[in-house]
C-alpha cells in the first residue's frame, strides 16, 4: 500500500518532483566537481608553479658553509671552488620520491672574454640532456623546460640531441643588443682554461639578470673554466606537500624526531624530506628549499582549496533552500490528503516516513545525475585551467552521497514540521468560527 501511494504521488506530482531532482542535481554536480578538483588540484597547482622555477637548490657542503660564514649567495673564488661531481647528478632520480622530481639541471658559472674585449658571465648547464639512470630508466632534463617562461626573441633553444650542440650558446637579450649578436653568428669565447669558437643558437629575454649572461652547454663551460666533470649547483623542481608542524620540526633537526614521526615525515613529500633524501644520495652535498617558492606553493594551494570548500558549502546551502521551498509547496498542495490520512488513524511517523521516502527517491535520482554532471564539470575545469584531466576519485561518491542526504533532510525539515502540526479537522472542514 505504501509503495502504491508513493508511486501515485511521484506520477501525479512528476513536475514538482522533477524540479526537486533538478535542484538536488545542481547541488550534487557542483559538490562533485569541486571535491574532485580539490582532491586533485595539489599536483596540478604544483605542476603549474614548476614552470616558474626550481624549489630546491643543491650545492656542496663547502660552498654552503662558506656562504653562511661570509653571508653571500654567489660569487667569490673560494665559494666557486667548491664543486659537486657531475656524475652524481642523476642520483637525484633514485630517491624515494623519484616520481615527484619533475625536472632538474646542474649549473657552473665562469667569466669569459668576448671578441670586443668585454667580459660576460657564462652559465653552463643542461638544456634537454638525455640521461640513463642507474635504475634502467631514461629521462630528459634541463633548463629548456625549467625556464619555459623565457621569451626567445631570435633563434631557438639548444637541442643537445644534435651533434653540433656542444659548440652553441644562448645569449641574453641585453648582452646580445650591446654586442650586436644574432642567431647564427659565430664568435670566440676566451675563458681561463682556453678559447672556444661558438655559434649563437638563440637570443632570450628572461626579464632579469640572466639577460646579461650567456647560457652554454655544461661541457663547453667546463672546458672554458677548466672544471671538467664538476658542477657548482643543481636546481631541482619537485612536487611537494605543504609544510606542517612535523615538516618544520624535521627541517630543523630530523634526528630529534621519534621513529614514528621520522617514518611519517620521510615517507611524505615535504620539501624538507626531499631535500634530506637528495643529500643522502649525492656525496658532499647540501640541499635546501627555495623558501619563497616552497611557501608560496603551500599558501596558494591552501587558499585554492578553501575557496572550493566555500563554493561547495554555498551551493549545498542554496540547494537546501530550494528543496525546502519545493517540498513545503508540495505539502501545502497535499494538505487535504494528509488530513484524511490522519483522520483515518495514520500516525505522524508513518506520514513522515512516506514523505521522506518520496523525497529520498527523488534525491537518489537527482544525486546520480548530478554526480555524472559534476564529473563532467570537473573535466571541463581541468582542461581549461590546468590543460589536464581530473582523476575520478572513488572517495567522492560516498562523500557526495552523505552530503546530498544531509542537504535533502535539512531542506525537508520545515515541510515535515508543517505535516506534524497539520490539524485534520481544520483541513477537511475549514477553520473553526
Amino acid at each position: 500500500m505504501l509503495f502504491r501511494m508513493i508511486k501515485g504521488v511521484l506520477i501525479r506530482q512528476w513536475s514538482k518532483m522533477l524540479l526537486i531532482a533538478f535542484t538536488i542535481a545542481l547541488g550534487a554536480s557542483l559538490a562533485t566537481s569541486m571535491i574532485n578538483v580539490m582532491l586533485d588540484v595539489g599536483d596540478k597547482v604544483n605542476q603549474e608553479l614548476k614552470a616558474y622555477g626550481a624549489n630546491i637548490v643543491v650545492k656542496s657542503q663547502d660552498a654552503s658553509l662558506l656562504s653562511d660564514l661570509y653571508d653571500v649567495e654567489d660569487g667569490g673564488e673560494a665559494i666557486s671552488a667548491a664543486y659537486l661531481n657531475e656524475e652524481d647528478v642523476g642520483k637525484i632520480k633514485t630517491i624515494f620520491w623519484t616520481y615527484n622530481i619533475v625536472d632538474f639541471a646542474p649549473f657552473i658559472e665562469t667569466e669569459v672574454v668576448l671578441p670586443s674585449g668585454a667580459t660576460a658571465q657564462t652559465v653552463g648547464t643542461w638544456f634537454n640532456h638525455h640521461l640513463d639512470l642507474p635504475t634502467g630508466e631514461s629521462v630528459d632534463a634541463g633548463v629548456a623546460s625549467m625556464r619555459s617562461w623565457w621569451d626567445l626573441t631570435d633563434g631557438a633553444w639548444i637541442d643537445e640531441q644534435q651533434p653540433d650542440s656542444q659548440r652553441q650558446i644562448m645569449v641574453g637579450a641585453l648582452l646580445a643588443s650591446r654586442e650586436n649578436l644574432h642567431a647564427g653568428d659565430t664568435l670566440m669565447l676566451t675563458g681561463k682554461a682556453g678559447t672556444e669558437q661558438v655559434t649563437v643558437a638563440g637570443v632570450y629575454d628572461a626579464g632579469g639578470d640572466e639577460d646579461e649572461q650567456i647560457y652554454a652547454p655544461l661541457d663547453l663551460a667546463q672546458a672554458l673554466s677548466g672544471t671538467e666533470g664538476k658542477v657548482s649547483t643543481i636546481e631541482v623542481s619537485a612536487l611537494t606537500t605543504p609544510d606542517n608542524d612535523l615538516a618544520r620540526k624535521a627541517a630543523r633537526n630530523p634526528k630529534a624526531l621519534s621513529q614514528r614521526d621520522y617514518d611519517t615525515w620521510y615517507c611524505t613529500a615535504y620539501v624538507s624530506a626531499i631535500c634530506y633524501q637528495i643529500t643522502e644520495v649525492i656525496p658532499g652535498s647540501v640541499a635546501s628549499a627555495v623558501r619563497q617558492v616552497a611557501d608560496s606553493e603551500g599558501t596558494i594551494l591552501d587558499k585554492t582549496q578553501l575557496l572550493m570548500i566555500l563554493i561547495t558549502a554555498m551551493s549545498l546551502i542554496g540547494s537546501a533552500l530550494g528543496i525546502s521551498n519545493l517540498v513545503t509547496a508540495s505539502v501545502m498542495e497535499r494538505s487535504q490528503e494528509i488530513g484524511l490520512l490522519k483522520a483515518i488513524g495514520a500516525h505522524d511517523r508513518a506520514i513522515t516516513g512516506m514523505f521522506m521516502t518520496e523525497i529520498l527517491i527523488t534525491a537518489l535520482f537527482g544525486g546520480t545525475v548530478g554526480y555524472f554532471m559534476g564529473f563532467g564539470f570537473a573535466q571541463l575545469i581541468g582542461r581549461s585551467v590546468f590543460s589536464a584531466a581530473i582523476e575520478m576519485k572513488p572517495l567522492v561518491i560516498p562523500v557526495v552521497a552523505v552530503l546530498i542526504a544531509l542537504v535533502t533532510i535539512a531542506g525537508s525539515l520545515p515541510a515535515i514540521r508543517m505535516v506534524l502540526r497539520l490539524d485534520p479537522a481544520e483541513v477537511l472542514h475549514g477553520s473553526k468560527a
